[in-house]
């Protein structure tokens, strides 16, 4: 029998490039299987990594008719598509319920920011899965925070947590979780409700697809499938955007390749990367607490730097207009024959290259994973959403990363109406020579989980939790039809 799954990303363009990769893999591994993507409005079509063919559409919802929308809310913003999703999947039903030798829709997949669109599947009777683009650990945190939530127990406040000596008892990690690590949208009276929203809606799904590895997150998925009523996980990562080196959708121009050309000539694992996401951006007194740790340390660097944005829902970071005024005096001529201070980077390039020792990064779940693929050690330097998390369970759960310091305060998305605290250069100069130490342990661990996650895309691994997961999927439809 044919079947269809029904993808419908968020926009967020790292969201968008992992759902397309976990796609492809599915429309590989299974030849009676066909998806449709559904893009939302805003979703970079340009920038997918894989053309549609007669087994992979893509659904396009453009803008028409779409309301201004003002809301720093994802949740709220799928509201206004679903008349549109719902309108797109009940044209797939009809036309395939009348064409012969057509696929049986076999259920919707959905983002973590696109819940709303779970009752959209309820309409037509079809199961509903989760694709969750981050990681097991931060999950079973939102599983946690909801489960205290509704039993009355969670009274942490958005005022004081960032002072807070608590810790929490989270069961998918195995050490005490600091209050102060929470990711700020978990405190946020704003936001809070949303987070334990979501997660009572994935308590819904029949399963959940996650991009992790499973020797990454062992103890997190252990307890994701420990039948405590969440549904099963599939670790189905490391779903990276590979090509030759360069992310797909990645342009490199001129002053890119002669970036790269530099990297070429410095010798391996001797060139320290410092590199944000898209949303990273540094205000002028932090720029020159980087800079001076930077020269302190006697590395060789390569430091994409932008300024931080005023707003980051209206305006993305942008370079500043006048470094040498920025920058302490001279630096530019004392590290002129070490270092390089750019704008936009090919991160994905950047990485591959052996000349890359080290990772300094905002610590995004991509990012991560892309780094632990080249086996190039990190040391978290978290911004904003889960990236606390991230960087608590890198350096601390796993070892995997440094640190530069143990906690940090603030958030540049959904913020405390406060800058992000300033990083002094000693502890970012302590970071750098952690992270550059050649015979680390963390090193050696890295390079050992480089390994396993290039394992996990072979035959077994990941593969296996993928050829459990259409399994499973056919089971449900099977229980559908009966």
């Amino acid at each position: 029998m044919k079947f269809e799954l029904v993808f419908i990303p968020f926009l967020g363009t790292g969201h968008l490039r992992s759902t397309v990769e976990m796609a492809k893999l599915l429309v590989e591994r299974e030849t009676r299987l066909s998806i449709s993507l559904i893009i939302l409005p805003g979703g970079e079509v340009n920038a997918l990594s894989a053309l549609p063919n007669h087994r992979l559409r893509y659904e396009v919802i453009t803008n028409e008719d779409q309301p201004n929308i003002e809301t720093t809310n994802p949740e709220f913003n799928m509201e206004y598509h679903v008349p549109k999703v719902r309108d797109l999947v009940a044209k797939l039903v009809n036309d395939y319920s009348t064409k012969p030798d057509s696929p049986r829709i076999a259920g919707v997949v959905v983002d973590m920011f696109c819940t709303s669109m779970v009752d959209v599947a309820k309409e037509f009777g079809l199961p509903s899965y989760l694709f969750y683009t981050s990681n097991a650990g931060v999950l079973a945190l939102k599983f946690h925070i909801q489960m205290l939530y509704d039993d009355n127990k969670y009274d942490i406040t958005e005022s004081d947590f960032e002072d807070s000596e608590a810790v929490l008892d989270v069961p998918s990690l195995t050490r005490p979780f600091p209050v102060k690590c929470l990711p700020h949208a978990y405190v946020s009276k704003q936001w809070l409700p949303t987070f334990v929203n979501q997660a009572r809606k994935f308590r819904e799904m029949k399963g959940i697809l996650v991009n992790t590895v499973a020797q990454l997150e062992p103890y997190a998925l252990k307890f994701l499938s420990s039948g405590c009523d969440t549904p099963p996980p599939y670790p189905v990562g490391p779903l990276l955007q590979l090509e030759n080196g360069v992310g797909v959708g990645d342009s490199v121009d001129e002053e890119q390749s002669e970036i790269l050309r530099w990297l070429d000539k410095q010798p391996n694992r001797s060139v320290l990367f410092l590199c944000f996401g898209s949303m990273g951006g540094f205000r002028e007194e932090q720029a020159r607490e980087i800079a001076i740790a930077l020269e302190r340390s006697g590395h060789r660097f390569l430091w994409s730097l932008r300024r931080a944005s005023p707003n980051i829902f209206k305006e993305p970071p942008r370079e500043f207009t006048n470094l040498e005024e920025v920058l302490p005096e001279g630096f530019f001529d004392r590290t002129k024959e070490r270092g390089k201070v750019i704008g936009w980077a090919p991160q994905v390039a950047v990485l591959a290259n052996p000349a890359v020792g080290g990772f300094v990064t905002h610590g995004g779940w991509n990012s991560i994973l892309e780094s632990l693929w080249f086996g190039v050690p990190t040391a978290p330097w978290p911004l904003y959403a889960e990236q606390k998390f991230n960087a608590f369970e890198m350096v601390e759960e796993l070892g995997l990363a440094v640190e530069i310091r143990k906690y940090w305060l603030g958030d540049l998305i959904v913020g405390s109406g406060k800058d992000t605290d300033l990083v002094t250069a000693e502890e970012i100069e302590r970071g750098i020579m952690c992270l550059m130490e050649q015979d680390s342990q963390v090193r050696k661990k890295v390079k050992e989980m480089s390994e396993s996650c290039h394992v996990a895309l072979m035959d077994g691994g990941s593969q296996t939790a993928l050829q459990t997961f259409i399994q499973d999927v056919m089971k449900n439809i099977c229980l559908t039809l009966s």
